[in-house]
């Protein structure tokens, strides 16, 4: 039997610049399977409170916005889409005024209790599917087939999201790296692999490399 025969989950959680969401994608293509991007579904709901005016310091009111959310997400890794009440948000949740407020959202733990209900019944409704974020491993699909933590030293993931963001300014790269990271590992752990985690470091691969290191997992899992 091959990877391609059956039923699978993949659970893939990182770092900021690990570069866990290109490199889930391209292993569900080639695993035929569908792509979660639960990254992209934090920045969703952070732009809905940011564009219906909700106060990010209340944490109730955050959390009745995100219950309150229509989110669409392709699950198609050949094709991103997020909507919010029909809204396509797809590019909007990629730029810095999202980047800037999504912890406040993410760390809101009624929050995370919601879209781990909408995470799990996304990655129910798919035969085949490889799912990436911070708690996907240990909350979310803690039964998955195989589970991996990939991780990069702070510098190729600093140069990783500087090359994907076209930034040159190192203050906001700290932001969009470390300082985002710190936050959120206060309600989530994507640092150190859990028991059954598969500890895999990219630092000097390739995506190629890294994209069959993954593979090859799946396929001894």
């Amino acid at each position: 039997m091959t990877v391609t025969d059956a039923a699978l989950v993949v659970a893939i959680d990182g770092p900021s610049g690990s570069g866990k969401s290109s490199v889930a994608k391209e292993a569900a293509r080639r695993l035929g399977a569908a792509y979660l991007d639960t990254g992209a579904m934090y920045r969703a709901v952070t732009w809905h409170c940011l564009d219906a005016g909700t106060d990010l310091d209340d944490a109730d009111a955050v959390a009745q916005a995100v219950r309150a959310a229509e989110l669409e997400i392709s699950t198609d890794p050949s094709l991103e889409r997020v909507r919010i009440h029909g809204t396509d948000v797809t590019e909007t949740i990629r730029l810095p005024f999202v980047s800037e407020a999504v912890s406040a959202v993410a760390t809101n733990l009624d929050v995370r209790e919601e879209m781990v209900r909408r995470q799990r019944a996304l990655i129910a409704a798919q035969p085949r599917i490889v799912a990436e974020g911070r708690d996907i491993t240990t909350v979310v699909a803690p039964d998955a087939k195989t589970r991996i933590l990939l991780t990069a030293s702070e510098e190729a993931r600093l140069r990783r999201r500087g090359i994907q963001l076209g930034e040159a300014d190192a203050a906001a790269l700290q932001r969009q790296v470390i300082e985002r990271d710190a936050k959120d590992s206060t309600v989530s752990n994507f640092t150190r692999a859990s028991d059954g985690v598969i500890t895999l470091d990219s630092s000097d691969l390739t995506f190629e490399q890294t994209v069959q290191a993954v593979l090859t997992l799946v396929d001894e899992g």
